[in-house]
């Protein structure tokens, strides 16, 4: 991939963005909230605009028009506000539903066809916010979790994956934000169980409350993180995702799509 960023919006200029015919928008969404005592608040935001412009690189590099937007370094933490001594910059999803919704109707009547809200936090969940607006506008919408692009490549990477600020993201600062990882001070990362089986196998769902959660924030053993683990998740990150952008940037909307008939 070359070193081109026009396909990063902030970083152009209207005379260039006015020459294109532009047709999908990448909009990354991530989160300022604490993540064990050894990796920095802005984790989620920076995880998610390195993942951002590398799928896009890879996607306009083959030919895709398609534009990388300015992310939302701001998510759902209401579950954070009664960590000791944390700063978490919670909205609720309420919050997001109308930042969402004023920038498809931005984005529609300047002509982009599709937009993929690229999510980077786990309590960002925004498909039922993309269904709010199925049927108000005719831009295509769709969601991608980042972290479960390459999700069925966890057990060949990672020792004990866990939650937040485990092994796998502890992998991913220490290969794209090594300067702000503080290794000495992380926390073991462990969670505790709720008094009900049903809760702790998955079945019945809770907002969990982080504090009683975690003792340290984290949630899963981030001993084991390398760079090396951190870059081989993004290599196939970012080739899947690129490929998929490709695709949904240079396939016709018709009045069937996305589907084959």
């Amino acid at each position: 991939m070359s070193h081109t960023h026009d396909f990063v919006l902030a970083e152009q200029t209207h005379h260039f963005i006015r020459s294109q015919k532009w047709d999908t928008a990448v909009l990354p969404f991530g989160a300022t909230e604490p993540h064990n005592f050894h990796m920095p608040y802005g984790t989620d935001n920076f995880q998610v605009e390195e993942i951002g412009r590398r799928a896009c690189g890879y996607a306009y590099e083959k030919g895709a028009k398609i534009l990388l937007l300015p992310a939302m370094p701001f998510g759902v933490n209401t579950n954070h506000l009664k960590v000791p001594g944390a700063l978490a910059l919670s909205v609720t999803p309420t919050t997001l539903l109308k930042l969402i919704t004023d920038l498809v109707d931005a984005l529609e009547r300047q002509g982009l066809k599709k937009l993929v809200l690229l999510n980077g936090h786990g309590g960002n969940e925004l498909k039922p916010l993309s269904r709010e607006l199925h049927h108000r506008t005719s831009l295509f919408l769709c969601v991608c979790d980042w972290y479960r692009v390459a999700a069925d490549t966890y057990p060949t990477i990672f020792k004990v994956p866990g939650e937040h600020a485990d092994e796998m993201e502890t992998s991913m600062g220490l290969a794209y934000f090594p300067h702000l990882m503080k290794m000495k001070q992380a926390g073991p990362g462990t969670m505790h169980k709720t008094r009900f089986e049903a809760m702790n196998k998955g079945w019945v769902s809770i907002t969990r409350p982080w504090h009683l959660l975690t003792d340290d924030t984290g949630a899963g053993d981030p001993s084991a993180g390398t760079a090396e683990k951190g870059q081989r998740l993004m290599e196939i990150v970012t080739q899947r995702l690129g490929d998929f952008l490709y695709q949904l940037a240079t396939t016709p909307v018709d009045v069937n799509f996305p589907f084959e008939r």
